[in-house]
Order: structure tokens, then C-alpha cells, then sequence
């Protein structure tokens, strides 16, 4: 990215590859914003904490799916700005781009929450998404012995993730 004396400012990330190295971080949130998953897998640069970077990506979706639903040319009833909507109600995001980064969001009928991001070249995500909730459906929420609110520890979910999140990013 560039600016007007034409001083780099921040480099473009490698091109993707068809070697899987495209997906950067994984979020799963609930409906209260308790952080079910995070994986990663090629992520070069930290800079918070877990537990500061989770409340940050979801206070991020929170405002995002708020401005979008709020900002609806084809609804007329808006209600107050951060008021929480119900799933599918109004206007809702799909992904953002930026010049180091794609963020692609996906929101369940549940409220279960899956961010996805990725090398900015990635195309769309919506499918894989949907995917990877019918994979936590099947491992996760179907199993007896999970319990619901508590961090997503099961091996063959996990398994089928990375496997899954490497054929597509």
C-alpha cells in the first residue's frame, strides 16, 4: 500500500499457492461470544493476547453486523445503533477485504459464528463456510458428550478441519 510520497507502507503478502498456506486464523463464536475454536495455521505476527485478540474479533463483528444492519436501504425499521439483532434479521456481511487480509463470516441460525481469514486473493468463502458448520454440527454439537459453552476439543473435527481448511485456502 502506498501513499502519496509513494513510501511503502505496508508489502503485499505472497501470492497464494495451491499448497494450502492461505488461511491464516479461525474463529467459532456462540451466541454469547464465548470463543468455541481458534485455530491457526499461518499466522507470522502476534500481537495480543488470545483472550484480547477473541474479544476484539468478536466486538468487531458485533459493530459490523450492527452498521450493516443498520445501514439496510430496504428496511425501515432500524432500532438503535448496537442493539443485538437475531440472526437473519436485516442486512447482514459477508467478508471485507484489505490489502494484507480477507475476513469471511458466516453466521448460523443458532448463533454459532465462523470467521474464516485468509490470503486476500481468496475468492468466496460462503460454501466452505457452510461447511465447516455441517462439520461442526456432525463432530460437535451432535456429540453427547459435549457440552455446549465449553471450547470445541474434539480430535476428529479438528482432523477434518485442517484437512478441509487446506484443500480449500
Amino acid at each position: 500500500m502506498q501513499f502519496f510520497g509513494g513510501s511503502e507502507i505496508s508489502p503485499s503478502p505472497p501470492a497464494p499457492t495451491a499448497s494450502g498456506n492461505n488461511a491464516h486464523m479461525m474463529y467459532v463464536f456462540n451466541r454469547n461470544g464465548v470463543c468455541l475454536l481458534y485455530r491457526e495455521w499461518n499466522r507470522p505476527l502476534h500481537t495480543l493476547n488470545a483472550q484480547q485478540d477473541h474479544k476484539l474479533m468478536f466486538g468487531l463483528l458485533f459493530s459490523l453486523k450492527s452498521l450493516t444492519a443498520k445501514m439496510d436501504p430496504t428496511n425501515a425499521e432500524r432500532g438503535n445503533l448496537g442493539v443485538p439483532q437475531l440472526p437473519g434479521q436485516g442486512c447482514s456481511f459477508h467478508s471485507f477485504r484489505t490489502n494484507t487480509y480477507k475476513l469471511s463470516f458466516m453466521e448460523s441460525p443458532s448463533g454459532i459464528k465462523i470467521i474464516l481469514v485468509t490470503h486476500p486473493r481468496t475468492g468466496d468463502l460462503r460454501e466452505s463456510l457452510k461447511y465447516i458448520y455441517n462439520l461442526y454440527v456432525d463432530y460437535v454439537a451432535k456429540n453427547p458428550l459435549y457440552t455446549p459453552g465449553t471450547p470445541i476439543r474434539c480430535e476428529l473435527f479438528n482432523t477434518n478441519l485442517d484437512q478441509y481448511v487446506r484443500s480449500i485456502a
